[in-house]
């Protein structure tokens, strides 16, 4: 019973219901729309996530992203558009009828509990044998290494574990989807990065089809094979990590991914002179040197900020003030130089109209 229990839960390969219209889609979401309040939370939001995939919904407080979630976990019904989860449509169906298991912000652990009772009471729910909920709670808390724990309570262990315990209490339903809001927030710095490590390896292995929220862009950009950055209830731009920061497709997600040296206006430097358009410049992009080279132009330093084995530079132009990244010993504040830009995005009306490389100015 054991092993039936643990191959389930891993096996990323198993057969999609009968009916399922495309097996290889984990989650589809169509046309969904949301009103709370009044407020047009949600605004016809189309998002298709592959079996397999984790995909991050991120952006900045009140994009909608937790609201999107609660959809998809059945805790919120659409005012219109679909939800569909392995080819099966399950927009009208409650949270329990759904094949899919949801990691909450604070955990929702009972303290009264020892971790197995915790991970074992949505079996318990469904009134399963007692000898397979056994079996399938010491499976998953060996995945999840937590079996020394099982007779602890959650007060009595660390937040890093009682996030694994939640993680456990989601995995031990075997969902098709698995949804994590916020998971890492209740943690310290040097905490989050361990756990998002398992959390994602985790992933790997089982090949469970994952979403996360998340306002952490550098969390989502490490775990993520996709990122959906949200705004104003709408998906900005739906790519792989990369692709988002390389090509930010939106002046949104240019400067809410990473850092922007955003120019509005006239701006020669890279041969911009149309008052509509805006240049984005990354500060790894703007290059300073104490030595002048063709095409830069005179800069003097007013601020230098260590980051650890770079630092962030505030160079002064006669026509633009720039932040660059530069490594090694930094330049001393007054100093004087000459910067230059490498390469820059180009927006036009909120569109990124061009990525111009090799570009010295």
């Amino acid at each position: 019973m054991k092993e039936h229990a643990v191959t389930i839960a891993v096996d990323p390969t198993s057969v999609a219901p009968a009916g399922a219209s495309d097996p290889s889609e984990g989650l589809r979401l169509t046309s969904l729309r949301k009103t709370l309040g009044g407020r047009t939370i949600i605004d016809d939001l189309d998002l298709t996530v592959q079996r397999g995939e984790l995909v991050s919904l991120l952006g900045p407080s009140g994009c909608g992203k937790t609201t999107t979630l609660r959809m998809i976990a059945g805790f919120l019904a659409p005012d219109a558009g679909g939800i569909e989860m392995a080819g099966r449509d399950v927009t009208r169906l409650g949270p329990d009828k759904r094949p899919s298991a949801m990691v909450f912000q604070n955990y929702a652990l009972w303290p009264h509990m020892t971790v197995a009772k915790n991970v074992a009471y949505p079996l318990r729910l469904r009134r399963l044998p007692r000898a397979e909920v056994a079996e399938r709670v010491d499976a998953v808390l060996q995945l999840v290494n937590l079996l020394h724990h099982r007779d602890s309570r959650p007060p009595r262990i660390s937040g890093g574990e009682q996030q694994r315990v939640a993680l456990a209490r989601a995995l031990v339903q075997e969902p098709e989807v698995l949804l994590l809001d916020e998971p890492l927030s209740n943690l310290d710095a040097k905490l989050r990065v361990k756990v998002r490590e398992e959390i994602r390896d985790l992933q790997q292995r089982l090949g469970i089809t994952t979403v996360v929220v998340t306002h952490d862009q550098e969390e989502a950009l490490s775990i993520s094979d996709r990122v959906a950055v949200m705004n104003a209830g709408r998906v900005e731009q739906f790519s792989a990590p990369g692709e988002l920061y390389q090509r930010p497709a939106t002046e949104f997600v240019a400067t809410f991914i990473g850092s922007l040296n955003r120019i509005e206006g006239e701006f020669d430097g890279v041969g911009i002179v149309e008052g509509s358009a805006v240049v984005g410049v990354r500060p790894e992009d703007v290059v300073f040197t104490l030595d002048a080279r063709p095409g830069a132009r005179p800069a003097r330093v007013e601020r230098v900020v260590p980051h650890g084995h770079f630092h962030r530079v505030r160079l002064r132009r006669d026509d633009a003030t720039l932040d660059a990244f530069v490594p090694g010993v930094p330049p001393q504040v007054g100093a004087g130089g000459y910067a230059s830009i490498a390469s820059a995005l180009v927006y036009r009306d909120g569109r990124l109209v061009e990525r111009r490389a090799g570009v010295t100015a």
